[in-house]
C-alpha cells in the first residue's frame, strides 16, 4: 500500500510546483490585464459603502454606480493636478536654493570628515546643470580668441579646444503635443481600462457574486453565502477605514507644514496620504523628502527639524491610537508577511504591485479563513498564531525552550491568573505529551527534556517573585516523578514539613495526587496555586497519610484535602479507594475531589459519579474558589472572589 502511496504523493508534488510556477507565470506575463483588474476590484470595495448610501437615499443601481464612479475619477484628477503643479513649481524654484544646498552639503562634508566630497561635487553639478548658471564672458571671450585669426592662426599648430555647443532645433507645436501624449498616454490608457472594469464590476456586483459563490461551493450554498458576504464586508471596511485614515494623516500633514512654512505643503500632504498605502515605509518616503526640501530651503536646520518632527508625532499618534479604533492595531497580517508581500508584489508587478501589495495579501488571508483551499495562506501570512497556546507550549518545551515558554506565560499571567493559565495551557499540554508517551512517539531525551522544562516554568511561574531570587533551570538526568522533584525543592526553602504546625485550626489544605505521576505534578501545581493565594496547602502522598502523624500537630489544623486525578476516567476506583482511606485518617475533614478531564476527549465527567466527595470540581479556578469558601476566606477584610 505504501509502495503506491509514494509515486502518487511524489505526483502530487510535481503538480502542485508546476501549478505554482503556472500561477507566477500568469501573475508575471499577464500583469497588463491583471493589475486594471485588480485595481478595479480594489477601487469597488472602497466605494461600495458610497453606492449604497446613494441607494439608500433613493437613486438607482446605475445612477449611483455613474454618481459614485465620477465622484471617484474627479477626485483623483484633481488629486492628479494638484500633484502635477507642485511638482512643477518645484523643479522651477530648485535653482533659488543653490547657495543653501551648497552651503549644507559643506557643513555635512565638514562633520564627516571629507565623507560627502564627492557628494559635493556632484551636488554643484547637478544644481549647475539646474539653474544654468555659466558665465557669458567666458564663452564669449573664447569664441573670438579662437576665431580672430583665421585659418591661418589655426594652421599655425594652436592646441586650444574649441567649444562647441550642439542645440536641437526648436520643436513645432504639434511635435511638443506629440510628445507629451506620448509620456502620458500609457497611464491614461491603464486609468481608462481601470475605469471601464470598474463600472461593469459595479453594475454586475450582484451577477459576480452569485457566480463566485457558485465556483466555490454550490453545494453548501447558505454557508458559502455568509463567508463571501462577511469577507466582502470586512474588506471594505478595513480599506474605507485605511483610506479614512491616510486622507486624514495627508491632511494634518498639509496643514502643519502650512503653519511651519515650508513651501508646497499641499503636495507633501497627498504624497504622505498616496504613499502611506506602501507599509511601513511609504509615509517614510513623503518625510524624508519633505525634509529635504526644508533643508535646501532653509539657512538653518530649524525648519527640517521641525518638519520630521511633524511626520513622527502624526504617524505615532495615528498607528497607536487611531488606526487601533478603526480596525484593530494591525491588518491582521503578521509583519514579517507584509514585508514579504511587498517584495514579492513590487517583483511581480511593479510600484503598483507595491502598493497594493497588503491589500492583495489580506485578500488571501481573509480568503483562506473562509475556504479550505486557500487555508495555507492564513496559516503562513496570517496574524493568527499557527499553533494553539498548549501546542505551542509543548513544541517549546520539546525544543528545550524553556526561557521563551516563560517569557510568554508571563505576558498571560498579566491578564489572567495562574490557575487560568495551567487550566488552558499547562493541563493540555500535558495530556498532548501523555498521548504522545502512550503511542510511543516520544523518545527517552525527549521525555527528559520535556519534564526538565515543566518542572523549570512551574517553578518560576507558581511562587510569588522575590528579588533576590532568580529563575533556575531544573534537570531531570533520570526518570524522576516531576511532581515530587518540585515539592522537594520547595521542602528546601521552607523546611520539610511545608511550614509550622503551630498554625490556627482549620487553616491547611492538603493537596493529594490520586495516584499516577501526572496527579503528583497536579496536586503540586494546585498547591502552588494556593500558596500563590496566601492560603497553607501543603502537598502528600497517599502514602504518607497512612504513616503516623509527626508528635507537634495539632488536631483540627486540617481543613480540607483536595483528591487530584488527571485521567479521571481510568482512575475512578483509585479515587474512591483513597477518599475511603482519607475519610478513616482526616473523619472530620472535607473532601473535595478535582477531577482535570483530557481535553482532547469528548466524554463527559458526571459530578455525582463519586461516592464519598463533599464536592468535586474539574479546574483549578474551580478548586481555588471552593478552598477560598470554605476557609471563609471571603469574610476577611481586602480579600474577596477575585483575589
Amino acid at each position: 500500500m505504501s509502495s503506491q502511496q509514494e509515486p502518487r504523493r511524489q505526483s502530487n508534488q510535481v503538480a502542485g510546483i508546476l501549478g505554482t510556477a503556472t500561477v507566477l507565470a500568469l501573475l508575471y506575463f499577464g500583469r497588463d490585464v491583471l493589475i486594471p483588474i485588480t485595481l478595479a476590484i480594489i477601487l469597488s470595495l472602497l466605494i461600495t459603502p458610497f453606492i449604497h448610501r446613494l441607494r439608500r437615499i433613493g437613486l438607482g443601481q446605475t445612477l449611483s454606480v455613474g454618481v459614485a464612479v465620477v465622484t471617484l475619477a474627479l477626485s483623483l484628477a484633481a488629486v492628479g493636478l494638484i500633484i502635477g503643479t507642485q511638482v512643477v513649481r518645484i523643479g522651477a524654484s530648485l535653482p533659488q536654493y543653490a547657495d543653501t544646498i551648497r552651503s549644507k552639503v559643506s557643513v555635512l562634508d565638514h562633520l564627516t570628515l571629507g565623507k560627502l566630497g564627492e557628494l559635493n561635487g556632484q551636488a554643484g553639478r547637478w544644481i549647475d546643470n539646474l539653474s544654468d548658471q555659466k558665465d557669458p564672458g567666458t564663452a564669449k571671450s573664447t569664441t573670438p580668441a579662437s576665431t580672430s585669426g583665421g585659418l591661418g592662426k589655426l594652421s599655425a599648430g594652436s592646441n586650444t579646444p574649441i567649444p562647441v555647443e550642439i542645440h536641437s532645433p526648436p520643436q513645432k507645436p504639434l511635435q511638443l503635443l506629440t510628445r507629451i501624449a506620448s509620456s502620458v498616454w500609457a497611464p491614461l490608457e491603464t486609468a481608462g481600462i481601470v475605469f471601464v472594469v470598474l463600472i461593469f464590476v459595479l453594475l454586475e456586483h450582484e451577477a459576480l457574486r452569485d457566480r463566485f459563490i457558485r465556483l466555490a461551493g454550490g453545494n453548501d450554498l447558505r454557508a458559502t453565502t455568509v463567508a463571501v458576504n462577511d469577507a466582502g464586508e470586512r474588506l471594505s471596511r478595513f480599506f474605507v477605514s485605511q483610506f479614512a485614515v491616510n486622507i486624514g494623516v495627508g491632511v494634518l500633514v498639509w496643514i502643519g507644514l502650512s503653519i511651519l512654512g515650508l513651501s508646497q505643503a499641499l503636495l507633501w500632504g497627498a504624497m504622505a496620504a498616496i504613499l502611506r498605502f506602501i507599509p511601513y515605509v511609504g509615509v517614510w518616503i513623503a518625510a524624508f523628502c519633505a525634509t529635504l526640501l526644508a533643508a535646501a530651503i532653509s539657512p538653518g536646520w530649524s525648519l527640517a527639524v521641525m518638519t520630521l518632527m511633524l511626520f513622527l508625532v502624526i504617524e505615532i499618534v495615528f498607528a497607536q491610537l487611531v488606526e487601533p479604533k478603526l480596525y484593530g492595531h494591525t491588518t491582521g497580517l503578521s509583519p514579517l508577511s507584509v514585508v514579504i508581500a511587498a517584495i514579492f508584489w513590487s517583483w511581480i508587478w511593479g510600484p503598483v504591485g507595491l502598493v497594493l501589495s497588503t491589500p492583495l495579501t489580506l485578500c488571501l488571508v481573509v480568503a483562506g479563513r473562509y475556504f479550505r483551499a486557500l487555508n495555507m495562506f492564513e496559516i503562513l501570512l496570517g496574524e493568527i498564531p499557527a499553533l494553539t497556546l498548549p501546542q505551542n507550549f509543548y513544541q517549546r518545551a520539546l525544543s528545550g525552550d524553556t526561557q521563551e515558554i516563560i517569557a510568554s506565560a508571563r505576558q498571560i499571567l498579566k491578564r489572567k491568573s495562574f490557575a487560568a493559565y495551567c487550566d488552558s495551557v499547562v493541563v493540555p499540554a500535558l495530556h498532548l505529551a501523555r498521548a504522545d508517551l502512550d503511542a510511543n512517539a516520544i523518545s527517552k531525551s525527549e521525555q527528559l527534556k520535556v519534564g526538565s522544562a515543566i518542572a523549570s516554568v512551574i517553578e518560576a511561574l507558581g511562587e510569588n517573585p522575590k528579588w533576590w531570587r532568580q529563575y533556575t533551570r531544573i534537570s531531570m538526568l533520570e526518570d524522576v516523578n516531576i511532581g515530587r522533584q518540585l515539592r522537594r525543592r520547595r521542602e528546601a526553602v521552607i523546611g520539610g514539613t511545608q511550614g509550622s504546625f503551630d498554625v490556627p485550626a482549620g487553616t491547611i489544605v492538603l493537596g493529594i495526587g490520586a495516584g499516577s505521576g501526572g496527579d503528583e505534578l497536579a496536586a503540586e501545581i494546585l498547591v502552588r496555586i494556593l500558596r500563590k493565594q496566601n492560603l497553607d496547602g501543603r502537598h502528600v502522598t497517599l502514602e504518607e497519610m497512612g504513616d503516623a502523624p509527626p508528635p507537634d500537630v495539632k488536631p483540627g489544623i486540617v481543613a480540607m484535602f483536595c483528591l487530584v486525578s488527571i485521567e479521571p476516567m481510568k482512575e475512578q476506583a483509585q479515587i474512591e479507594s483513597a477518599l475511603v482511606q482519607m475519610k478513616q485518617r482526616l473523619p472530620n475533614v472535607k473532601q473535595l475531589v478535582l477531577q482535570i478531564a483530557n481535553p482532547f476527549e469528548q466524554l463527559q465527567l458526571e459530578d455525582n459519579a463519586i461516592e464519598g466527595a463533599h464536592e468535586v470540581v474539574h479546574s483549578f479556578e474551580e478548586a481555588v474558589q471552593s478552598c477560598l469558601r470554605n476557609l471563609h476566606v471571603y469574610d476577611k477584610p481586602g480579600l474577596s472572589s477575585k483575589s
